[in-house]
């Protein structure tokens, strides 16, 4: 194999999982997922049917990616941080056919806890605060914190702090 999966983790059938990708303790990815090259799936991750990640993808320890989710290359997802993927679930009602999409762009990045309601797109190199809950679109390279969150500043490629939108420059 070209990819590394830990024994007490499980590949369901019909995925495709890139070269140099490592896949920690206890995680589980689902069918039909796309995982691109050089991605690190932390322990206890479950990768839901259908989604895709870029190249390069950190996805951190106790994250579920849902269905629905598409992350682009570079993409960090931090400790616990959470994604939905329905605006009203209840117990007993199946939803799965109102499943939105929820895009992360290329070099975003999402704190440690923080909630990512579906249907939204995260725009390129953005970085949402630790514990953010994210209830609409992000726009590129935007510094955003709170609940609900909100934008305080920009940040750069390497996630600094600038003082103007550097898609601007």
């Amino acid at each position: 194999m070209e990819y590394f999966v830990h024994e007490s983790s499980y590949v369901d059938e019909g995925c495709q999982i890139g070269k140099g990708t490592k896949i920690w303790h206890f995680s589980h990815i689902m069918s039909n997922c796309v995982i691109g090259e050089d991605c690190n799936i932390g322990q206890n991750v479950v990768i839901s049917p259908d989604v895709v990640l870029g190249r390069n993808c950190k996805i951190q320890n106790n994250v579920s990616v849902y269905t629905g989710v598409r992350c682009e290359d570079d993409v960090f997802l931090g400790p616990s941080m959470v994604f939905t993927n329905v605006i009203n679930p209840r117990a007993a009602v199946s939803r799965k056919h109102e499943y939105r999409q929820t895009i992360i762009k290329r070099g975003a990045s999402v704190g440690a806890n923080a909630t990512i309601v579906c249907g939204h797109t995260l725009g390129e190199y953005c970085l949402i605060g630790a514990g953010s809950v994210v209830t609409k679109d992000v726009p590129a390279y935007a510094l955003m914190v709170g609940n609900p969150a909100r934008q305080i500043g920009w940040v750069n490629e390497l996630g600094e702090k600038v003082d103007e939108c550097p898609a601007t420059k």
